[in-house]
């Protein structure tokens, strides 16, 4: 007997194909402290390596800006869902929470939250373990687009950061779109000076120039090898 060829069995074969091919993404939810400049740029990363918009969210925090109520808006978003953003419960296999160390007073409690997932981990709707990880940046995200240009060794504050960003990008301004487009060909600059920050120090010292957007950003940029 031949293959039922009917319009509606025609239309759940190609789900079925879409699902197939979506299935080797891990689901990725991001949640940033910044509602525009992260989100932005993340966005243009995964709209230039055509990453399935199916298969990742990236969301400002609604519970607001400090470290801490990003890594809690992450996991509430994670167990909860969202109808909103049509987001199911437990429904992804990595969860990122971007926050800047800033002067921020719960950033290292945001730091032991996260750490806290690594040791008793979330499940998602898979019965699998959820990787939950936090992106910290000292002192603000900024240092990563600034590592695109120069490795910055010694303490700097967040107005230095961008003071010393627009020697580079001269009208460099917050919430601004097209900054992955502009650097991305610097990509492997920014991975070596980041590279050397990491192995130099840890998100916890919280002094010392920082930032874990060097490891997000090569993961992204290779999920679809």
């Amino acid at each position: 007997m031949g293959r039922d060829n009917s319009p509606e069995n025609r239309r759940i074969r190609k789900l079925e194909r879409k699902q197939a091919a979506f299935q080797k993404f891990d689901r990725i939810l991001i949640v940033s402290e910044g509602s525009k400049t992260e989100p932005n740029y993340l966005r243009e990363i995964m709209r230039c390596y055509r990453v399935p918009s199916a298969t990742y969210c990236i969301l400002p925090s609604q519970y607001g800006t400090s470290p801490k109520q990003v890594v809690e808006f992450a996991r509430d978003i994670f167990l909860y869902g969202d109808p909103r953003q049509r987001i199911k419960p437990r429904s992804f296999e990595r969860i990122y929470a971007l926050f800047d160390r800033d002067e921020h007073k719960s950033y290292h409690d945001a730091l032991k939250l996260s750490e806290n997932f690594i040791h008793t981990p979330l499940i998602n709707d898979m019965d699998e373990k959820v990787l939950f990880r936090a992106i910290a940046s000292v002192p603000n995200f900024e240092l990563w687009l600034l590592s695109h240009y120069k490795l910055v060794r010694e303490p700097i504050s967040r107005k230095e950061v961008v003071r010393e960003l627009k020697k580079y990008i001269k009208n460099y301004e917050k919430g601004q779109k097209g900054y992955f487009d502009l650097t991305k060909h610097l990509l492997e600059v920014a991975f070596k000076n980041i590279a050397i920050l990491v192995k130099n120090t840890n998100a916890f010292d919280g002094n010392m120039p920082y930032s874990d957007m060097g490891g997000l950003v090569k993961f992204l940029v290779n999920i679809k090898s």
